[in-house]
């Protein structure tokens, strides 16, 4: 009985209302500088305190975050963006498309030929004229290669149980050439499609064919590399220049030195990377071990590259669950 008036008592006690979340009804003191009545200089001296760069918040002050001693925050935010965004997207893994930004489509290689050949014609002795029309020619019979990689792009995007299975991605430098060309096959089957910027001293842009939530601006080369292995089911290298060889070195030395597990890494075009560097010299020169040459394969075609990805992760017990049932 005496806790049941207890409760009773209780609950008869006046309460005051919950306060205003923000807003009161009487300021504090500091809500209103002070006086000039008082000072007629403290108005002034507010005020040029205020403009003080050191009464910026830390992360409202550019100048502040771009010191040298403020770089470790900047690479974890820089890491850091990215992979919350990657999360809420359900992305698990990628497959990673990298070659030459220079390598364009076969209509774009053509006006460029020929805007080539009519300045070489103009000017038969101008070595420098010249010289653009072999590489514009050079270039013009590599366009096979961004629809090989447009193709591709749709074989992975085509993986998963539909536009909101997220869970394999194709992933690129987010550039033109051949990374567009990879992105652009994905987009055009519906599929999500991630691309990594960098952050550069010219603007630049990226491909239109990349999801918009999920194209990144990366500032530093290290934490893009980091992304770009971290979810990574396969490496597929396009022809390219000094970018690319940057990746796909960087990539299997991490492999030779079991920095990272094994994975896949993809050679598109023998008889290009053939005339670019012999792996063979290497083992006979002794710089490499003959393991090392099993690092890596070549393959012509999407079909190729795709199920060549799909053989080695059955022979390594690495299949992720949502590529069993995929096919090229």
């Amino acid at each position: 009985m005496s806790d049941k008036k207890t409760r009773l008592s209780s609950a008869a006690v006046s309460i005051p209302p919950p306060a205003h979340p923000l807003h009161r009804k009487e300021n504090l003191p500091w809500n209103h500088p002070k006086s000039a009545g008082d000072d007629p200089d403290a108005i002034a001296r507010v005020e040029a305190i205020l403009r003080s760069p050191s009464y910026l918040p830390a992360d409202q002050d550019p100048d502040f975050l771009k010191l040298s001693e403020a770089r470790g925050p900047r690479l974890e935010l820089d890491y850091l963006k990215p992979e919350l965004l990657l999360n809420q997207h359900g992305i698990e893994h990628t497959v990673v498309v990298f070659g030459s930004t220079r390598i364009t489509e076969q209509a774009e290689a053509n006006r460029r030929l020929d805007a080539a050949r009519q300045a070489a014609d103009g000017a038969p002795r101008d070595q420098e004229a010249q010289q653009k029309l072999r590489i514009a020619e050079r270039v013009a019979a590599k366009s096979r290669y961004y629809e090989i990689a447009r193709e591709f792009g749709r074989v992975v995007g085509r993986c998963g149980s539909g536009p909101e299975d997220s869970r394999v991605v194709l992933m690129t430098g987010g550039g033109p050439g051949i990374m567009e060309a990879a992105n652009r096959g994905a987009f055009e089957v519906g599929a999500k499609t991630a691309g990594l910027n960098i952050k550069l001293p010219h603007e630049q842009y990226p491909n239109p064919y990349i999801t918009p939530e999920l194209c990144f601006s990366v500032h530093y080369f290290a934490i893009r590399k980091l992304h770009f292995l971290q979810r990574a089911l396969a490496l597929v290298v396009f022809p390219g220049g000094f970018g690319t060889l940057d990746e796909l070195f960087e990539t299997l030395t991490l492999v030779q030195t079991r920095k990272i597990a094994p994975l896949p890494v993809v050679l598109v075009g023998e008889q290009y990377w053939r005339s670019l560097f012999e792996p063979e010299l290497l083992v006979n020169e002794g710089v490499i071990d003959p393991e090392d040459m099993d690092l890596f394969w070549y393959a012509e075609t999407p079909d190729e590259i795709w199920q060549g990805i799909l053989r080695w992760h059955a022979a390594a017990g690495t299949m992720p669950a949502c590529l069993e049932s995929c096919g090229a």
